[in-house]
């Protein structure tokens, strides 16, 4: 009876037996285990103070933008005087290799529009001794990419390459740059497309609005005012002779630059570039001079009519600023704010505030010569109206001192961002390509961050009030013009220049 009496007292709701007698019926390694995990707790809540413990009541404060250090950029030249410019990137098996040329769309004659990009299309349709198949099979067997184009003010061809195949890839890469052939066939292969593109760009209100967006600032005579890929009347009177004028012009010697990127040192490709490059001729090509384009001195709203439309289109802007001004980097920063993110105050505004479109944004297009600046957006047709009163209202703002806050947002957003335009080949190429075509130094791009961190809130103001002036400014609106017009003429922004869809394209082709 003692015993039991005993057992009753020391009795748990376990079975009757004592916690101690419990812990001891425990295997010795869960309680080793047990007892580890109570000195991790316990010493967790000892040395997490207060002070120490995470505030989640708002993102953490961002570092300092960490210092970007790319590999030196090396100079040579080849027998003929061609300047080669070479970044090693050893960590993958892989080359890009790219010949520039300056010559461009800017070259062509106005009774040719179209030719610079004509040529280049061609040049990959046919090459050396193969057919347009027959290279483009040739390519593909190689796992190779070979690409001509054409931009504003250069042409050019870039080659992308496993290393392994680098010799065979290096013969196709020669023969595009040095030996298209131009076969007559495959002209009219393009011409054709090119007519259906233009044909179909008169039932795309974004192609009829960037073309009358570049016509209303450049006017006909400025070549930026002009669509790089020809008119109805341009693109039928390209012939074979003209692509090789054209390309004996441009694609010579004392023209050309070339860049390489890749597993690749100096010692090992200058002797392939020398092989292929070496013996081509000089020549001087001439480059031409244009008329300054007027800035836009009102504010007005051409209206471009697209009956039953449920979208408007809306393009505001006027001139930029040539590449090369001293205010490069303070217009980054401003239109980062203003329309370059996603968390823009045009963005914020349209999109998240008022749901009027999926997104809105502004850009300057730096080019040789002053390009464009650009806002705009895709809105419901309803509220094209009120879209514009918030676009306006937002092109005022940007004039007034930016607050702290956005002003390091902006900047955070261009440093940390940067460092991704140099993850493979063809992005590092790219970037020097900007070095070679506006002479920059070799350093531009390790100074990139330190130069966006010097921008203060001055600049931001300083550069709004000089380039973004939104009483002199181009309206271009593609839409319903039934349902939209009323509204328009009622916030009194301007004139309104009533067109149609031919005024901007002309007559839609017939492609036969």
């Amino acid at each position: 009876m003692k015993k039991s009496k005993v057992c009753a007292r020391g009795a748990s709701a376990s079975g009757g037996k004592s916690q101690n007698e419990i812990v001891m019926l425990i295997p010795h390694e869960v309680r080793e285990k047990h007892l580890t995990w109570v000195l991790i707790f316990a010493f967790l809540f000892v040395s997490l103070s207060p002070a120490q413990i995470p505030d989640r009541t708002k993102p953490p404060e961002l570092g300092a933008p960490p210092t970007m250090k790319l590999p030196a950029i090396e100079h040579f030249k080849l027998s003929n005087g061609i300047s080669v410019v070479l970044m090693e990137k050893h960590q993958v098996p892989l080359v890009e290799v790219e010949l520039i040329v300056r010559g461009g769309s800017v070259n062509d004659p106005n009774n040719k529009i179209g030719l610079a990009s004509m040529t280049t299309a061609m040049m990959e349709e046919g090459a050396g001794t193969r057919n347009s198949m027959e290279l483009a099979d040739a390519i593909d067997f190689l796992g190779a990419n070979i690409s001509a184009y054409s931009g504003w003010h250069t042409a050019g061809v870039s080659m992308f390459t496993p290393l392994s195949k680098l010799d065979d890839a290096m013969a196709l890469f020669g023969d595009i740059c040095l030996r298209p052939t131009f076969p007559k066939e495959e002209l009219e292969r393009n011409r054709k497309e090119r007519l259906t593109t233009l044909m179909q760009w008169h039932d795309e209100p974004r192609a009829i609005a960037s073309v009358q967006f570049s016509k209303t600032l450049f006017g006909d005579d400025h070549p930026y005012g002009k669509p790089t890929i020809g008119n109805e009347k341009s693109i039928r009177a390209l012939k074979v002779d003209d692509l090789k004028k054209f390309h004996q012009t441009y694609f010579r010697a004392d023209n050309a630059r070339i860049i390489v990127v890749g597993d690749v040192t100096g010692s090992m490709i200058l002797p392939k570039l020398e092989a292929i490059f070496g013996k081509w001729e000089g020549g001087k090509a001439e480059q031409q001079s244009f008329p300054k384009a007027e800035q836009m001195k009102e504010r007005a709203i051409y209206l471009i009519d697209k009956p039953g439309a449920p979208q408007s289109e809306i393009r505001i802007g006027r001139i930029g600023v040539e590449r090369m001004t001293e205010d490069y980097y303070a217009l980054r920063v401003m239109n980062t704010i203003l329309g370059g993110s996603f968390t823009s105050r045009l963005n914020q505004n349209l999109r998240e505030q008022h749901g009027y479109t999926y997104g809105a944004s502004s850009n300057f297009d730096f080019r040789v010569m002053p390009g464009p600046f650009l806002a705009g957006s895709a809105v419901q047709t309803a509220i094209t109206d009120s879209a514009l009163i918030e676009f306006m209202k937002e092109l005022n703002r940007i004039l007034e001192a930016v607050p702290d806050e956005e002003l390091n947002r902006a900047k955070n957003y261009l440093t940390l961002r940067y460092p991704e335009n140099f993850q493979s080949v063809g992005q590092i190429t790219n970037q020097l390509a900007e070095i070679v075509n506006y002479d920059l130094p070799d350093d531009y791009f390790n100074n990139y961050t330190k130069n966006v961190l010097a921008v203060t809130k001055d600049d931001v103001q300083r550069v709004a009030k000089k380039y973004i002036d939104p009483e002199n400014i181009a309206i271009i609106i593609v839409g319903d013009r039934k349902t939209i017009e009323k509204p328009l003429e009622a916030l009194k922004l301007g004139k309104i220049v009533n067109l149609t869809i031919q005024d901007v394209l002309g007559k839609a082709p017939k492609v036969e």
